[in-house]
């Protein structure tokens, strides 16, 4: 098989370039040249937002397009290769439903309105305009592969991180209760994995990409986190509403955690039987969080940040401050 990875060096674009060439997969990765790609590809060098004219020759099996930001961005590069390449993975989300999505929906959901001619509106809106970019120049050879909150190493967004260097550095920490709340998420490999697989079969369509609701807890996400960094971190389980009477943001300065509600049921009670249908397999989260650990101590426990997203996680102080309320 033959892939044109669009991007490739970052987060969902290598795991997705690793897979392939761990299959033996000839891979192509077209993006600006400012990181290296996994070795063993072959490499365009060229600039989704203006110089395309690296990708003008040359024939692939398969597009993959994780692109978040205008959707013109996708239809100029869907155009281009519609006759040249046979399928067209766009990577998208589940937020092209819009909200409150009600608990247990399926790819048939309403989704929001988007244009594939549209500049950057906003990012459920892009991610949609994308699929219908996507969609115009590729027909059922295009796949939407709408990803829920990804998780696992490459992870440029800093959320597993987060809690990772957070419980590295020990004592009480602000853990948001219900400890038994179940999470859904995907790591990173196992969105490649699929994909990769996806393409093989010539799938075509929307799928969900999460695991199944409930596939973890906190409590077993933030144990494991402590168990791999072999901190002496103790965690203070605490109301959520004294959590957000303090002021502290779910999602934001606690990564991950939702309380129970709309946006809960939205974000971690997705249906995803197509998916598991089609060969999903989700690995348990001590693995995810094992390997997310390893990667970050090759970076001295930096990890990178996408530019167009803000940094994570809970300030001490602020963090200090609720405990000292709630101990």
């Amino acid at each position: 098989m033959r892939l044109l990875m669009l991007g490739g060096t970052h987060f969902v674009g290598r795991a997705v370039t690793e897979e392939a060439l761990a299959r033996g997969w000839q891979v192509t990765t077209f993006n600006r040249g400012r990181t290296e790609p996994p070795p063993g590809v072959s490499t365009l060098i060229g600039d989704r937002t203006g110089d395309l004219s690296a990708l003008e020759n040359g024939e692939w099996d398969v597009v993959v397009d994780t692109w978040s930001g205008a959707p013109t961005i996708v239809r100029d590069a869907a155009n281009l290769l519609s006759g040249r390449a046979a399928q067209y993975i766009y990577v998208s989300s589940r937020s092209v439903h819009p909200f409150p999505t009600p608990p247990n929906a399926t790819e048939d959901a309403p989704v929001v309105d988007g244009s594939p001619d549209a500049g950057e509106v906003g990012y459920a809106e892009d991610k949609r305009g994308g699929e219908l970019a996507a969609e115009q120049a590729f027909g059922d050879r295009a796949l939407f592969v709408r990803a829920g909150l990804i998780l696992g190493p490459y992870e440029d967004i800093g959320r597993l991180p987060w809690w990772l260097n957070r419980m590295a550095r020990g004592g009480p920490v602000l853990a948001p209760a219900p400890a038994d709340s179940g999470l859904q998420y995907i790591d990173v490999r196992d969105l490649a994995t699929w994909t990769v697989d996806a393409a093989e079969q010539k799938l075509g369509g929307p799928y969900n990409m999460v695991s199944t609701p409930g596939h973890t807890t906190m409590r077993e996400l933030l144990e494991a986190c402590i168990s791999v960094t072999g901190s002496d971190a103790e965690l203070r389980w605490t109301d959520p509403d004294a959590i957000l009477a303090a002021g502290v943001e779910p999602w934001s300065n606690l990564p991950v955690w939702l309380p129970q509600g709309e946006l809960y049921d939205t974000l971690h009670m997705g249906n995803v039987d197509k998916a598991l249908a089609t060969g999903l397999r989700c690995r348990p989260v001590q693995e995810t969080v094992a390997d997310t650990w390893a990667w970050l101590q090759t970076l001295g426990g930096q990890a990178p940040q996408r530019p167009d997203r803000p940094p994570v996680g809970l300030d001490p102080d602020l963090e200090a401050k609720v405990l000292a309320q709630h101990s």
